[in-house]
């Protein structure tokens, strides 16, 4: 990301991991035992950082986000390894942060234990540089008044790949991408896993850039998005052309 010119991104769309191996015994918090259904969410990463280290890795993620992204639409989910950190940052980042939509993904999974509710929703947090989220109105948009809600009700969509099972719907990217940037613009999505968010962007006229760290996701997103070529991986590359983003897209993966 530290490769991108500060504000060059028109709008950020992306789901970071949610710390969902991360639990609380005896008051303490540990790792919790991988359990298929709930924690091989990826490929090699473990999804359990100290609460202390992941709220650090999202506050530098958002530090350069807000210097590259003119807007951010950072989805996240409320669980036992992400509360505190997310909550602190709502706080941390109160002025840079415009509004929240829920997502409705209308059934959820059983609670893991007795005494917890079940989590049907998650939330997207839309964050903009203090001079332009001091206000809920958006500077771009594609809807009139009166007519977007800010609870969405888009169900799950199952995984492209037995290895990936944390894929966000195309139908939600769909939807911000949509309603809030024009053909041409350049779509960016830090955690770009197996490529929804660079799929949906160029279905729909927009540019891309994305950066993964995972080589396998790489070689999916390629195929998903129909690149000729393969992704170089940790490598150094040109990220885009210098020249105006136009309507051909610009399909970049950068390490």
């Amino acid at each position: 990301m530290k490769k991108i010119p500060s504000g060059l991104v028109n709008v950020t769309v992306t789901s970071p991991p949610y710390n969902m191996n991360l639990r609380i015994r005896n008051g303490k918090y540990c790792s919790r035992q991988i359990v298929k259904e709930f924690s091989s969410k990826y490929t090699g990463f473990a999804d359990n950082m100290p609460i202390e280290e992941f709220y650090e890795f999202h506050c530098q993620v958002l530090d350069e986000l807000l210097r590259v992204s003119q807007i951010i639409f950072y989805n996240i989910q409320i669980v036992t390894g992400s509360k505190q950190a997310f909550f602190s940052i709502m706080g941390d980042y109160h002025d840079r942060l415009k509004d929240i939509i829920v997502w409705d993904k209308g059934r959820a999974q059983p609670a893991m234990q007795e005494g917890v509710l079940n989590r049907q929703t998650e939330l997207i947090v839309i964050f903009e540089q203090p001079d332009r989220a001091i206000s809920r109105k958006f500077e771009k948009c594609n809807f009139d008044r009166g007519t977007l809600n800010d609870i969405w009700q888009i169900p799950r969509q199952r995984g492209v790949t037995s290895s990936h099972k944390a894929t966000f719907p195309e139908a939600l990217v769909e939807k911000i991408i949509t309603n809030f940037s024009d053909e041409g613009d350049l779509i960016y999505d830090p955690f770009m896993g197996t490529g929804t968010t660079a799929k949906v962007a160029i279905d729909n006229q927009r540019n891309f850039i994305g950066s993964e760290i995972s080589a396998e996701y790489c070689e999916i997103a390629r195929a998903r998005i129909g690149m000729d070529e393969k992704i170089a991986h940790f490598t150094n590359h040109p990220i885009f052309p210098p020249q105006k983003a136009s309507c051909e897209p610009i399909t970049t993966v950068i390490p």
